[in-house]
């Protein structure tokens, strides 16, 4: 049948998908690099050509009508095989290159992922990556997102993980707090200090310690919870008291030893996980570009994070 279907079709039922993704005319745009506006109106051709509508309005968000939500169940598979065959093909050239969309935490992102991401694009100049900083766990597949960087201790059974690096947490304070306040000498003597902490929902603020065979739950309390650990760092370097850290957020300070480790024969069980990993979902092609970027990271993070106070020269 030779109508205008066969000339618009495709692309418009595209849209839709990713607009059914997305969950928003601004996200959808964004996603696939055009404006609201073309968005808005490549969708209206599309319910004009159906004869039906589907999409509902609001100001906030979209939802398919029934007639929508058919259509991109029937097309999404065709899409995304269509999507991995044309990088397989791409892949051909033996280069990574393209569009690569990574999600990374926020403070890990900004203390020791970007600083590792120039050699990469240096080494591979076609790649141009762009990073979202969240600390949500975003889904890969709805989002559009090629891999994400998590500290985690479980990974879902529907993604591929690679193991990037062993974390943990430390105990950190100033030494202008230690000066004032004085050295915990055990967990227990924690009840005396400001406690920096990372608040969980409703519960009463704990600290889990272990040594050999002992563990310890103390209760903590301080003038100042935050869910950043950039931000309890900072707390910290300000003397507000003593803030439980991921290596990777207290490392910088405890090498310039601007924070020292209170506590260090302790090791400290949670809040944070003590691995890190990089996460896709399962899929039968993996991109170069995702594969050489895995390689890269797990390279640069192997040895972990050095805690050790750098020597004088």
């Amino acid at each position: 049948m030779d109508t205008p279907l066969n000339h618009t079709l495709w692309g418009h039922l595209h849209w839709l998908v990713v607009l059914a993704q997305q969950g928003s005319y601004t996200a959808a745009a964004r996603r696939l690099g055009v404006s609201k506006a073309a968005v808005s109106q490549r969708i209206s051709e599309l319910e004009r050509l159906a004869g039906v509508p589907l999409v509902q309005r609001t100001t906030r968000s979209v939802r398919l009508t029934e007639a929508g939500q058919r259509l991109v169940d029937d097309t999404r598979a065709p899409f995304d095989a269509i999507a991995h065959s044309f990088a397989s093909v791409r892949d051909l050239a033996g280069t990574p290159r393209g569009r690569l969309r990574v999600t990374a935490p926020v403070a890990l992102s900004r203390q020791q992922l970007v600083p590792r991401l120039a050699d990469f694009l240096r080494q591979y100049p076609e790649v141009r990556l762009e990073l979202e900083l969240s600390d949500r766990f975003a889904s890969l597949a709805m989002e559009g997102l090629d891999l994400a960087i998590r500290h985690s201790d479980q990974v879902p059974d529907t993604h591929v993980a690679w193991r990037l690096c062993d974390t943990r947490s430390v105990l950190v304070a100033s030494p202008g707090y230690l000066a004032q306040r004085g050295q915990p000498d055990s967990p227990q003597a924690l009840a005396q200090h400001d406690c920096l902490h990372y608040p969980r929902s409703g519960d009463t603020p704990t600290w889990t310690f272990e040594r050999g065979t002992e563990r310890l739950t103390i209760p903590v309390r301080g003038p100042l919870a935050a869910n950043n650990s950039e931000a309890l760092r900072d707390a910290a370097l300000a003397d507000l008291g003593i803030a439980l850290l991921p290596d990777f957020s207290a490392q910088a300070s405890l090498r310039s030893g601007q924070l020292q480790q209170v506590l260090p024969e302790w090791a400290n069980v949670g809040p944070f996980a003590r691995q890190l990993y990089a996460i896709r979902p399962y899929s039968a092609h993996v991109p170069l570009a995702v594969t050489a970027l895995v390689q890269h990271l797990r390279q640069s993070l192997a040895g972990g994070f050095d805690l050790h106070p750098l020597q004088p020269p």
